[in-house]
């Protein structure tokens, strides 16, 4: 199925990338058992940004003891300074063929929250990691950092091809073999596998750090308009199934997604997922800007 809308267009815009540099991603996690409400964790160190004073004790660099409050005071002080601790942001984008489907198209938001999300990121001094998955992990590039690789992380999602068939455990698991320590994980897909998400979503657990799932379906997914006898087709594996759709099987599609959806909050509730229901028709700067906000994951 082609991609509702203009694809020429660029997946962002000038005036959502200028509203990035104002935009951070807040980390609520522990991190060396404080808790940040920022976007950015500061420890104590010996960097630029003089911050205090402690009591010097043998042992400490004679280079950072206050000559002037020893002019004054007689007592040797070492100067404390700040130090920013770089944080990672770790973006897993769900490129099976299921993302590539349903009106308005699910593969060109998911894009486009990806590129929004990694856009704020770097432009708020965050490493960003992109990693895509259908049925493995998929070789991308590497870490980016700095206003300047936007750009770059735009240009990769806009040429990038959905996949085949889902693999949510494997993917996870081979990205958790290698994820940076203390990161912020940020899935988005549509959790489309027929080998079910929980032991997929404990792979990104946030005891480990922190994450977010942007959980993602199309407007016709959420509400089927069918009527009639139908031959569906699985878009991942080519097989087909005859349905007829009447209001009972109708209510029963309802029930099944609703009981899916409540698996997907219990299983994010259990492992310590920040979990966004997001439907296609949502205006993706409408998911970051307002939704994300809502959530208190944007300030």
């Amino acid at each position: 199925m082609s991609e509702s809308g203009d694809v020429s267009e660029p997946l962002l815009d000038e005036d959502f990338l200028a509203r990035c540099s104002r935009l951070a991603l807040i980390s609520r996690s522990v991190v060396r058992g404080k808790l940040h409400g920022e976007k950015r964790s500061r420890r104590r160190g010996m960097s630029t940004e003089f911050a205090d004073h402690r009591d010097y004790v043998s042992g400490d660099d004679l280079r950072h003891l206050d000559w002037n409050i020893y002019g004054r005071l007689e007592k040797l002080f070492i100067k404390l300074f700040e130090e920013e601790e770089e944080r990672n942001v770790v973006l897993l984008l769900d490129a099976s063929g299921s993302m590539n489907c349903g009106e308005p198209n699910k593969w060109r938001h998911a894009r486009q929250v990806t590129a929004a999300i990694g856009a704020i990121a770097l432009a708020s001094g965050d490493r960003v990691h992109l990693r895509v998955f259908d049925k493995g992990l998929r070789p991308t590039i590497g870490s980016l950092r700095g206003t300047r690789s936007i750009l770059r992380l735009i240009q990769v999602l806009d040429e990038l091809e959905s996949g085949e068939q889902t693999a949510l455990f494997p993917s996870l698991r081979a990205h958790g073999a290698s994820a940076p320590p203390r990161a912020l994980q940020i899935l988005i897909s549509d959790l489309m596998d027929p080998d079910g998400i929980d032991e997929a979503l404990r792979q990104i657990s946030g005891s480990r750090g922190e994450s977010w799932l942007i959980h993602l379906l199309s407007k016709t997914e959420q509400d089927p308009q069918h009527n009639g006898d139908l031959r569906l087709r699985d878009i991942e594996d080519g097989s087909y199934v005859d349905v007829s759709f009447t209001s009972a099987v109708l209510e029963a599609y309802q029930r099944v997604l609703a009981g899916f959806r409540e698996d997907v909050r219990k299983a994010c509730a259990r492992y310590r997922i920040q979990p966004v229901e997001v439907t296609s028709d949502i205006p993706f700067d409408q998911v970051v800007l307002e939704m994300l906000r809502h959530r208190r994951l944007l300030g």
